[in-house]
């Protein structure tokens, strides 16, 4: 029982996070509007029915039944149709396509988005962008000063009792297998590494880098056994191992198999440990996080074919793959019904998971296609762009852009954008990704 609720305080967590994040987001567009002068009539969370609403100045604040978006509703957000004519208002959300006249705002006033300079306009739709951003820079503050990332140590967790190749069906240890290296040298877990021949070893990857390079060659070592030194000699034998990136991803080859290498071995493993990171390792963090989701989007169509074959196939998902709202609840609750591993560690793991979701958020909205935020900026952008040049050729300054003339392609974005959502969901159902 204990463990069913954990999961569901898991899904309630990020259901909340994400409501939060969002309210944040439209509260970045929400400031700048404001404080430029745009009257704005709306300021949702969520979609669907209105549960609760209060109207405040000039704006109606409320909570729809569904917490999974969110928008503000500008004046004037879309320019006239025709020379002469209103603004015409409409949202910042995706699911609020439609555009009509706005009778509320008298354009000479002033009050409309697409009367503001450029940089006025890029600054309201970037706000709620950067939003997004500064909370995964606050949350991953919290994990990486606050909470701290496992790493490696020079300190010995395990020894391996023989060698076995990579790619051996079993990984067992049978009669024929010769004993590890680390075993014969008298290596046992707990050992710190000093040195190896008589290079001081400050990392695991620097003890790494030596045992792989020495395959047959003897290796001087020297322990910290219990406050203690004790001087070792192993010789590590060639093997074969898989090879991992960078980032301990595993490298691929043309037939889409796992590579491998033959490298020295000594069968021995380090002991984990967290460690809090200096604030320098924030931004970096973050950095490659928004590379990461840039490639997902760059690779988008691929990777819902992928998703979408596995879904309604025999085969599994990929775990490193796309994942819906479902699909992050259930790796929530997961994450907090683990009942083996430390609070800490599981509160970190949630917390990373609202930071993910928005660094994917700041990411996905700077697309530049309406309605997304990134669409608005690029029709400012361009609408300045033309002003530029109509004054440097000292031609009539063009008016506004129409950008309702680009409506069906937002409503094409929008259908792929929900059948995108519903295959996903449908996904995290019935092949669910998982941490086991």
């Amino acid at each position: 029982m204990e463990t069913v609720l954990l999961y569901i305080l898991g899904i309630l967590i990020i259901v909340v996070g994400l409501a939060l994040s969002i309210g944040l987001h439209e509260l970045g567009h929400l400031i700048p509007a404001k404080r430029f002068g745009v009257r704005v009539g709306q300021y949702m969370i969520g979609f669907g029915p209105t549960i609760f609403s209060r109207i405040k100045g000039e704006t109606e604040y409320g909570l729809k039944a569904i917490p999974l978006g969110g928008y503000i509703s500008m004046s004037g957000m879309y320019a006239p149709a025709h020379e002469g004519g209103r603004g015409r208002t409409a949202t910042t959300s995706m699911f609020e396509t439609l555009v009509q006249d706005d009778t509320k705002a008298d354009d000479d006033e002033g009050r409309t988005f697409f009367q503001l300079p450029v940089f006025k306009r890029v600054i309201i739709m970037l706000g709620g962008p950067v939003m997004n951003l500064l909370i995964a820079v606050v949350l991953y503050t919290v994990i990486l000063c606050g909470f701290g990332i496992a790493q490696t140590t020079t300190t010995i967790g395990s020894v391996s009792q023989c060698v076995v190749a990579a790619s051996s069906q079993s990984q067992e240890c049978t009669s024929s297998d010769p004993v590890a290296p680390g075993v014969e040298a008298g290596i046992k877990p707990g050992d710190r590494i000093v040195s190896m021949n008589g290079q001081a070893i400050g990392t695991w990857d620097e003890a790494t880098a030596i045992i792989r390079a020495s395959a047959g060659k003897s290796i001087d070592i020297v322990v910290d056994r219990a406050g203690a030194e004790v001087a070792l000699t192993a010789t590590p034998l060639l093997t074969e191992r898989y090879v991992y990136d960078d980032k301990g991803a595993p490298v691929k080859g043309a037939d889409g198999k796992q590579i491998t290498e033959e490298v020295g071995f000594l069968g021995i493993g380090s002991a984990m440990a967290i460690v809090q990171q200096p604030v320098t390792a924030v931004l970096p963090t973050i950095g490659d996080r928004v590379v990461g989701i840039f490639a997902v989007i760059t690779q988008l169509p691929q990777r819902l074919v992928d998703v979408a074959v596995a879904a309604f196939g025999p085969g599994d998902r990929d775990p490193n793959g796309l994942i819906g709202v479902v699909g992050v609840g259930r790796l929530a609750g997961e994450i907090t019904s683990m009942s083996d591993i430390p609070i800490a560690s599981r509160a970190a793991g949630i917390i990373e998971v609202v930071a993910s979701l928005n660094i994917a958020l700041f990411v996905f909205n700077l697309i530049p296609l309406v309605p997304l935020d990134g669409g608005h900026i690029a029709i400012a952008l361009i609408d300045g762009i033309r002003r530029f040049f109509a004054k440097i050729f000292k031609r009539p300054e063009p008016g506004p852009i129409d950008a309702t003339r680009i409506l069906p392609v937002t409503l094409v974005v929008t259908v792929l954008l929900g059948a995108m959502t519903l295959l996903l969901v449908y996904a995290d159902i019935v092949k669910p990704i998982t941490l086991q």
